[in-house]
């Protein structure tokens, strides 16, 4: 969700911002069905035993979110460097990934929770993003082939940990979970108050690493047709990678898929990846289409790129402001059905006005998506002109 590539008043990488996006606005569906899905937090979409294909692809598409919101990172960082020094860049990233870090901690678990105590505190893709922003500061200053080897190794080779037995308890495990292998892992700080880490954070560095390499293809001096090829070829590369590595269901993620009662679920199965943390398959499925689409619409003009443009020049902001602005439906459909005060607080649920029984079916909630992304629209574009016309360094970290 970085926005780093260009300064304001510089022309922008118009297929990097339609990607983005698009990427945007599926993001929303995942967060709008958490909280107003009337099957309740929890649920897992992508069980096969309880899900439908309807359910599935409402979770499924939302996939592709998250790693390619880290690889355009990468991207935006290689080309932000190409304009500051190694040691500018190295503070920059160290200072924006320090105040990702923050905004995790502080405004996304507050718009996740509503619990001003802070009871427990969330880490999720802002978090990831911003702590390899930082390893990525640390290490900026090395060749490109380096970083380049570095990020092919994670990317490629992380899953590897599957057949090492780890250590689970004590600081080694602890640390173990927040950097390679956490899927919800709960980290008690005393006084009644958790951390619950969804995302951990090597492997996502290792695509942010590889988005750095991928970036040098949007240099000004790269010929463009090269591009596209470039782009098109390692897409497809990643597509058959998949496909080939999934159907022989070995290597590549720790879930298996397996023949269901019909041929449309043995399809689900198939395409049910882990994301916590990322498999390789998981990766090779969503960032090969993605490049594939980079390639596509590098000269694509149209009112849908445009409005898709819109929302991708500013995803930092749309982040922050989407996640508030579904919170205030939230409160206003909570009462709005009938629920009182006393059903504010639910057992065993860390997210509050989510009590059992709330909220709409599937058709319901892509009714709400469409509300919030209609709404989203104007202050996007309001915040994406006061950018390209404005020069403030704040603006840098928003």
């Amino acid at each position: 969700m970085q926005n780093l590539y260009e300064p304001s008043g510089k022309q922008r990488i118009q297929s990097i911002d339609i990607l983005r996006g698009a990427i945007m606005l599926i993001m929303a569906i995942d967060h709008i069905r958490d909280f107003f899905h009337n099957v309740g937090p929890g649920v897992d979409p992508t069980n096969m035993a309880t899900t439908t294909p309807f359910l599935f692809f409402t979770r499924w598409i939302t996939h592709f979110c998250a790693p390619n919101f880290v690889f355009l990172s990468g991207i935006s960082i290689y080309l932000a460097g190409t304009r500051r020094s190694k040691s500018e860049l190295s503070n920059f990233l160290i200072k924006r990934g320090v105040w990702l870090i923050f905004v995790e901690l502080v405004l996304i678990t507050f718009a996740l929770t509503l619990n001003p105590l802070y009871s427990v505190i969330v880490l999720q893709v802002i978090w990831a993003i911003g702590f390899s922003m930082i390893i990525l500061g640390l290490l900026v200053r090395a060749p490109l082939t380096i970083i380049a080897i570095l990020g092919g190794l994670i990317f490629f080779g992380h899953d590897i940990l599957d057949f090492v037995k780890l250590p689970a308890m004590g600081p080694g495990g602890i640390l173990l979970k927040l950097f390679f292998t956490a899927f919800g892992t709960v980290i008690p700080l005393g006084g009644n108050r958790i951390i619950l880490d969804l995302y951990a954070v090597i492997p996502w560095t290792g695509v942010m690493f590889l988005g750095y390499v991928f970036g040098q293809l949007y240099s000004s001096a790269f010929d463009q047709q090269r591009r596209k090829k470039i782009l098109m070829i390692s897409g497809c590369t990643l597509i058959a990678l998949f496909v080939v590595l999934r159907f022989i269901n070995v290597y590549g993620d720790p879930s298996h898929w397996s023949v269901q009662h019909s041929s449309v679920f043995s399809i689900l199965s198939f395409l049910n990846t882990s994301k916590y943390p990322p498999s390789l398959l998981y990766l090779c499925m969503t960032i090969g289409p993605a490049l594939v689409i980079l390639s596509l619409v590098e000269n694509v003009q149209n009112k849908l790129t445009a409005i898709l443009s819109t929302y991708g020049s500013v995803p930092f902001f749309y982040y922050i402001l989407h996640f508030y602005l579904l919170r205030i439906i939230n409160i206003i459909v909570f009462f709005a059905s009938g629920f009182g005060v006393n059903q504010i607080v639910s057992p065993k649920s860390a997210f509050l006005f989510s009590p059992p029984g709330f909220g709409f079916n599937l058709l319901g909630v892509y009714i709400v998506w469409l509300v919030v992304i209609a709404t989203l629209y104007l202050p996007c574009r309001w915040f994406s002109k006061y950018k390209m016309t404005h020069k403030y360094w704040w603006l840098s970290y928003l």
